[in-house]
């Protein structure tokens, strides 16, 4: 009878250490993957924003450029972009100053082929309005327009340089821009 009260001693004892290495073992499998989910998804993500026509763009730009008014003075002007590009739509802002003048263009883009749709705005002048135009891979044409309003807008990007020119028949007549990140 000893020998069954040892027996079971060492079975309860050995079930009983189990026990919580076994839910210890599993705990670690959930976290890891969970773990493995996570950056998973977090890769995913990237790599999903990272695809489409607008990928090369993505990122903080800055840089400078020129700026001609109406008058056909010329100011030297200092710029800064921001583009979000996820798969075939992107979000961008450009901001330009010089000591007199200032633009803020926020545009939300949308690419099929090599087709590009939009919206766009200028926040200092309360000015919005459609993009249409065609491109990919980071080189875009496209006509900003509204009522009373047409620019021409071209952007060209190579590796982690950008150069934006506009031209627009009104007091504002144009810009070239070059950026880099």
């Amino acid at each position: 009878m000893e020998h069954q009260q040892a027996y079971r001693a060492a079975g309860a004892g050995k079930h009983r250490a189990n026990k919580p290495t076994e839910a210890r073992a599993r705990n670690r499998r959930l976290l890891m993957a969970a773990a493995v989910l996570f950056v998973a998804s977090i890769a995913n993500s990237e790599s999903h924003a990272q695809a489409g026509p607008f990928a090369p763009m993505a990122g903080t730009w800055s840089g400078a450029g020129t700026v001609t008014l109406d008058d056909g003075s010329s100011e030297r002007i200092r710029c800064r972009a921001k583009y979000a590009p996820i798969g075939p739509t992107m979000e961008m802002s450009l901001t330009c100053a010089s000591d007199a003048y200032k633009f803020n263009l926020a545009a939300n883009v949308r690419a099929e082929g090599s087709a590009i749709t939009g919206s766009w705005s200028e926040a200092s002048r309360n000015i919005s309005g459609a993009l249409q135009g065609r491109g990919g891979g980071g080189n875009f044409e496209v006509v900003a327009s509204t009522a009373g309003f047409n620019a021409n807008i071209a952007l060209k990007t190579t590796g982690n340089k950008q150069t934006v020119t506009m031209r627009a028949d009104s007091q504002f007549r144009g810009a070239n821009i070059t950026l880099s990140r």
